[in-house]
């Protein structure tokens, strides 16, 4: 029985760390080559402008948007089979917390799709003026932008929850879960102040502050769950460690 979990939750530790490097370089991939030149903080108008000279290339973002949300739940529940041995309760927690953060974002790639429907709809020209068409597609951008933010809450929260865990269990070098609950008690931070101060006053090259430690952070513990998984000492190695001091 106790092979079989150790088999289980090594099994997903190599699942885990995949999942890790997936998300992380895609959402880099994504956001260096389509967002970033499609979003324009603060300015509707170019926003709009940009999704609709590109909509194929902002369709393929939805895309990956929704396919994060589904690989974080399912590296929610790699994690969650790997931790449960040490606290069953704070790790269903933890899982609950990523699925709520899971909900938001594919709210967040349904608000979205809503918007891009709306400016492709012409049947919506006979509800609204051209101008107030603008106003309300520029309201759907900014319940976007404020999801997104809402949901960064929830992955700082439960991921904060996860490497405390992961600490606890020694299963992982104790400074590389110390890094992790960091690098989220960073984004945790950012999403906070984020909800106070308007996203177009914080400069980008302060957000990459809060955000590169996490980046640095994923492909490290990635790397490190995919090629060694987890260090689980049986009690039979316990004990013959204690007998040999």
């Amino acid at each position: 029985m106790k092979n079989a979990t150790i088999t289980s939750q090594q099994k997903s530790a190599r699942i885990a760390g995949l999942i890790f490097l997936f998300i992380v370089i895609g959402w880099i991939l994504n956001w260096t080559l389509i967002d970033s030149k499609l979003i324009v903080t603060g300015d509707v108008t170019k926003t709009i402008n940009n999704i609709i000279a590109n909509e194929l290339l902002f369709r393929v973002s939805l895309t990956f948007e929704l396919i994060f949300a589904i690989c974080s739940l399912l590296l929610a529940f790699a994690l969650f089979i790997i931790l449960k041995p040490i606290n069953k309760n704070i790790s269903f927690l933890a899982l609950n917390l990523k699925l709520v953060e899971s909900i938001i974002a594919v709210v967040i790639v349904l608000i979205t799709f809503i918007t891009l429907q709306m400016l492709n709809g012409k049947a919506y020209l006979t509800i609204f003026k051209p101008e107030q068409m603008q106003d309300v597609i520029g309201l759907f951008i900014n319940i976007r932008s404020s999801c997104s933010t809402i949901s960064m809450v929830f992955l700082g929260l439960n991921f904060i929850v996860f490497f405390y865990l992961l600490f606890k269990s020694k299963y992982v070098p104790g400074v590389l879960s110390i890094f992790g609950i960091i690098s989220y008690l960073l984004i945790l931070v950012y999403s906070l102040i984020s909800m106070i101060i308007p996203q177009d006053v914080i400069v980008n090259t302060i957000s990459m502050i809060f955000f590169m430690p996490s980046i640095i952070f994923e492909i490290t513990i990635g790397l490190w769950l995919l090629i060694k998984g987890v260090n689980i000492k049986t009690e039979d190695e316990t004990e013959l460690k204690s007998d040999r001091t």
